[in-house]
């Protein structure tokens, strides 16, 4: 049993198989620090996986990695650079034998209303964004399955610890939006 890490003091458990794998992806990816680049993972039937892959079977140690439905993050490396996020996105595809994506992504926040005051340019609000007295730095984690299902993830900076990270299915709609894409056929 895996435990949805919230900000509460009695934890709830999930056992539902995108949950999981959102949840240690993110703690995965919380392991490598902060300023880090957008990473995408492939998320896999793990029994699919054991069986393509038996050397790797024996590494698949832990009772979610056994459950019905069990996804495996693989991380996708050297993906292509660009400055736009939606640009990696839109050139992205899988084969049917992925059943879902997470992405991670970095990104600044501000308080609502505050995005009025920033310039125009898109340079210059960035910059803006950077140096805004109430900035919050956050990580995003969305993982998405093929029958739609979807799980977002929020990491703060200033709380970063598993305890604090926030879980819904609607924190990000545009980024869930966009992985869907991804795995259309």
């Amino acid at each position: 049993m895996v435990f949805v890490p919230d900000s509460s003091p009695d934890p709830t458990p999930t056992t539902e198989p995108l949950a999981v794998a959102a949840l240690e992806t993110e703690r995965h990816v919380a392991a490598s620090g902060w300023d880090q680049n957008p990473r995408v993972f492939a998320l896999v039937d793990t029994a699919a996986l054991a069986a393509a892959e038996p050397q790797l079977a024996a590494s698949l140690t832990g009772d979610a990695d056994r459950a019905p439905g069990a996804l495996t993050a693989i991380e996708q490396e050297d993906l292509p650079r660009t400055a736009k996020l939606e640009s990696l996105l839109g050139r992205m595809a899988w084969p049917e034998t992925v059943d879902g994506v997470a992405l991670a992504v970095e990104r600044i926040v501000i308080p609502p209303g505050a995005e009025r005051d920033l310039p125009e340019d898109p340079d210059a609000a960035a910059d803006a964004l950077a140096a805004h007295p109430q900035r919050e730095d956050v990580r995003l984690l969305v993982a998405v399955h093929r029958d739609g299902r979807a799980v977002c993830l929020l990491r703060q900076r200033a709380n970063d610890r598993d305890d604090r990270v926030a879980t819904g299915e609607d924190i990000a709609p545009g980024l869930v939006h966009a992985l869907r894409a991804t795995l259309e056929d």
